[in-house]
C-alpha cells in the first residue's frame, strides 16, 4: 500500500507542477495589502494530498501567500495540528483573529471558500 500511494502522490505532484495555475498580476500596494491580510493563516497539510493540492492551486490561483506547514516534515507542526486541531487530518487552515483567538477550518472546500474572501 505503501508503494501505491507513493507512487500516486509523485503523478499528483507531477501534475501539479505540470498544470501549475497562474497567479493575479497585482501591483506591489495591492500584493502587501492582501499579504497582510493573511499574515494570521496557516495551512496544514501534506505535498502529495490531493485535497492539500486543491487547496494550494486555489492559492496561488488567488495569489495568496500563506504559511505552508508540512507535517510530515516538522514534528512541531503536527503535534500543534493533533494538540490544537483535535486531530490528524489535512488540510487543515489555522486562523489567527486580532485577539489570538484561533479556530481550525478542516475540509478542503471550506477551506477554499474562505480563502476566496481576501483575494476580492
Amino acid at each position: 500500500m505503501f508503494i501505491i500511494r507513493w507512487v500516486v502522490g509523485r503523478i499528483i505532484l507531477l501534475l501539479n507542477f505540470v498544470f501549475s495555475p497562474s497567479s493575479p498580476k497585482r501591483t506591489a500596494e495591492l500584493q502587501a495589502d492582501i499579504d497582510d491580510k493573511t499574515k494570521h493563516l496557516s495551512l496544514y497539510q501534506l505535498p502529495a494530498c490531493p485535497f492539500c493540492v486543491k487547496v494550494r492551486r486555489a492559492m496561488k490561483r488567488e495569489g495568496l501567500n500563506i504559511d505552508l506547514r508540512n507535517i510530515n516534515k516538522n514534528e512541531q507542526y503536527n503535534d500543534e495540528l493533533v494538540r490544537e486541531g483535535g486531530k490528524r487530518k489535512v488540510p487543515c487552515l489555522k486562523i489567527t483573529d486580532e485577539n489570538q483567538k484561533v479556530t481550525w477550518l478542516y475540509e478542503s472546500s471550506d477551506v477554499v471558500t474562505y480563502l476566496q474572501q481576501f483575494a476580492r
